[in-house]
This record gives structure tokens, sequence and C-alpha cells, in this order.
């Protein structure tokens, strides 16, 4: 029982501050798009949109590095395996920032209008997507920190200290976006350039964690030994959440294409606000999935079996309540949604309330699904979150291509048509391999 108690404390201990931690890579986005369209126009907040595949190729080397090595580091910390979380720590990050600063080289400072143009087809729209692009690639090395330090730090046992960087990451960058867009006049790039500061601060801060030696045990070691061996184990842990991500920006660079040459400029401003309700269901979810990969890898670790089942089931009761109301407050005020983003014009409202409407219901099966990818893979079912990497995004680009063609007016029911397909897949995958939860050490 009391073990019971402790894990409860410490699963809401480690969700809330992960949540948080959410914030910095999506609320920013959210941040700019409201301010954005409310200060420059509507086709800035379409900008934004279209620059997201850039966004989330960034977070996909966090993922694959960083919250892989979380993993590692939390089976390490589990099992009182110090020297090793340290080597897993250490390399995490030096490689991450390697690849962050590689991205920022060639992306930001060597071709950024080639990247643009990439991304965006429209020429209203391209200067401004131009701006906004060339410093989110530069900046990228302080995202990929951020959010590797965020979950570095919560797995050695401060996750306060984390919701403390995060809040002010976002106090600064909200701040920040209204000076540098109305009084220093610098438009979408003071968008883009406030975020990045925000992410500067919040690294400043995760920083005091060590400050103290008594009160953490992840320090840098650079010793060589086993160097290709961690590489490889981190990348293999995190290959399941990086390959769902990149599959995600290839559906975000194919939808937005799709939908801008199919509902046109209209479609594109309707598309990036569900892209941007996308974002408050992804605070919960990766929330609750940082929860799960750093607690319930614990949990492995130690292998106590019972508690893993304890902090399952407390992340899907969890997941299950804030979709329920995210849901039914889109489906009562898509409206006064889609006014926070700046339109005006009676289509782009009407046809932005249609689409969120839609969007709310499709992200309800997409959010368990990604869930289920964690659990399979704590459970050390690798082929089953392989598979779900796959199909999570790239099953919506097939749907939403023959939608487009076929019957252009239901495009915004792609995503929810091919989630369902996606479940009904692994549920039919799942028992022809007769997958067991039981719990097998890493």
């Amino acid at each position: 029982m009391q073990a019971n108690e402790d894990i409860n404390a410490q699963f809401y201990r480690y969700l809330w501050a992960y949540i948080l931690v959410a914030l910095s890579g999506c609320l920013g986005n959210v941040v700019d798009g409201i301010i954005v369209g409310n200060l420059i126009s509507e086709d800035g907040v379409s900008a934004i949109n279209l620059s997201k595949p850039i966004n989330q190729f960034i977070f996909t080397l966090h993922l694959l590095i960083n919250a892989g090595a979380g993993m590692l580091v939390g089976y390490s910390l589990g099992k009182n395996r110090v020297d090793d979380a340290r080597r897993f720590f250490t390399r995490a990050l030096t490689l991450s920032m390697s690849l962050g600063l590689i991205l920022a080289l060639f992306g930001g400072l060597l071709f950024p209008s080639a990247t643009a143009r990439l991304l965006c087809s429209n020429q209203e729209i391209l200067p401004l997507a131009r701006d906004y692009m060339q410093v989110l690639l530069i900046g990228n090395p302080a995202f990929i920190l951020m959010w590797g330090l965020s979950t570095m730090v919560g797995v050695d046992g401060s996750p306060r200290l984390v919701s403390d960087a995060v809040i002010i990451d976002n106090v600064v960058n909200l701040c920040l976006d209204i000076v540098f867009i109305k009084w220093f006049g610098w438009g979408i790039t003071g968008s883009s350039v406030a975020t990045v500061v925000g992410h500067l601060v919040g690294i400043a801060i995760l920083l005091s964690h060590w400050r103290n030696p008594e009160s953490r045990r992840l320090t840098l070691d650079f010793s060589s030994t086993g160097l290709l061996a961690s590489w490889k184990r981190i990348v293999s842990q995190g290959a399941p959440l990086a390959i769902a991500s990149i599959c995600l920006t290839l559906l975000l660079f194919s939808a937005n294409s799709i939908v801008l040459s199919t509902l046109g400029r209209v479609g594109i401003f309707a598309f990036a606000v569900c892209m941007n309700l996308l974002q408050i269901y992804n605070l919960f979810v990766s929330g609750t999935c940082q929860t799960l990969q750093s607690l319930g890898a614990i949990q492995v670790g130690k292998g106590d079996a019972e508690g893993l089942r304890t902090v399952l089931r407390k992340a899907f009761r969890f997941i299950t309540v804030a979709m329920a109301v995210t849901c039914l407050f889109v489906w009562i005020e898509p409206q006064l949604i889609v006014k926070l983003f700046g339109a005006d014009e009676p289509g782009m409202l009407a046809e932005g309330s249609h689409a969120l409407r839609v969007f709310a219901l499709s992200f309800i099966p997409f959010c368990y699904i990604y869930v289920m990818m964690i659990v399979y893979k704590l459970y050390s079912h690798h082929h089953m979150a392989l598979f779900i990497s796959f199909i999570l995004s790239l099953t919506v680009i097939p749907v939403l291509w023959i939608i487009s063609r076929k019957a252009p007016g239901l495009l915004w029911y792609s995503y929810i048509i091919a989630y369902l397909i996606e479940a009904a897949a692994i549920l039919l995958l799942h028992r022809l391999t007769k997958v067991k939860f039981q719990l097998k050490q890493p």
C-alpha cells in the first residue's frame, strides 16, 4: 500500500513537471500564432504552420537521442548504476548538440531561402515563412538543449526545477513576442527570436541543478569506454519515438502541401489553427509519455511489475480525462478559438470552426495510439513499438491524398479515418503476434 502511495505521489510530481516541459515545445508556437495573427496577419499564422515540419524535425533529434538516453538513464538509476547513467547523459548531450549545430549551419546560415521555398509554395506567404524559419533553424541548438536538459534533470530527481524553468521560459517568450514584434518592429522574425531567447533563459535555470552536488547524481563523464556501444543503445532506445516524429514531420509537410493546393489560403489558415489545437493535445500526450518513460523505466529497472501497472493505470486515466475536457471545449466554442488567431473574415471563421470540431475528435485515437507505443516499449515489445511509429503518421498521407482527389469537401475527415484504420491494424497485429504484457528486463 505504501509503495502504491509513493508511486502515486511520484506520478503526479513527474506528470505536471513534464506537462510544463511540453509547453517549451508547443506553447511557443501557439503563443506565436495568436500574437502574430493579431499583430501581423492571418498569413503570418499560416507561415508559422508551414514552418512546423522544421520544428518537428528538431524535436525528432531530441527524441532520438535525449528521450532514448533518458530511458536508459532511468533504467541505470533504478539499478543504482550511477556511472552508466552519467555516461549515457554525457554522450546524449554531446551528440544531440553536435547535430543541432550542423542543422543550424546548413539550414539557417547557408540555405535559408531554399529551405523556405521547399516548405512554402505560396508567394504571398513565402517572405514571412523565410524570416520565421531562418531564426528557428539558427536557434535550434537552444531548443534541443532545453528539451534534453529538461528530460535529464527530471530523471535526476528535480522535476520541480524543470517546472520552474519551463514556466519562466514561456513567460519570457510571451513578453518578448510583444516587445520584439510591436515595439522593436521586427515582425515575424521577432516572434521566432523571442522563442529562442526564452529557451536560453530556461537553460540557464536548468543548469542550476548542478550547483548543489548533493542533490544530483548526473555529472559529465567523457570517458571513451564503450562509446560506440552507448550511442547505439541510445539511438536504438529512442528510435520508435524518433521514427514516429519523423513520420509526423513528413505528414506535416505533405498535409500542408495538399491543403494549400486543395483549399487555398483559407484552408491553410484553418489547418494552421487545427495544428495549434494539436499542440494543446500534445501537452497531455507528451507529459503522459515522458512520465511513462521516466517513472515507468525506473519501475522496470527495479523489476516492479505492480508498480509499472500502477503508473500505466494513472497515465490512461489522466489522458482520458484531459482529452474529454479539451474536446468538449472545442465543440462548444470553436469560433472563439479561431478568433484568437486574428481571423475576422466570415469564410475563415466558418471553415476554421468546422475543421476544429472534426480535428478535436480525430486527435482522440491519435493520443491513445501514441501512448500505447510507449507501453509496448516499456514491455520490450519493440516490433509493436516500431510498427506504431511507422503507421502513426504515414497512414494519414495516402488517405489525405485520396480524399483530396475524390472528395475535397471531406478533406478534414482524413485524419480520423486514418487513425481508426491504424487502431484496427494495431489490434490485429497484437492478436496475430500473441503479445503479452509481462515485464522483461531491458
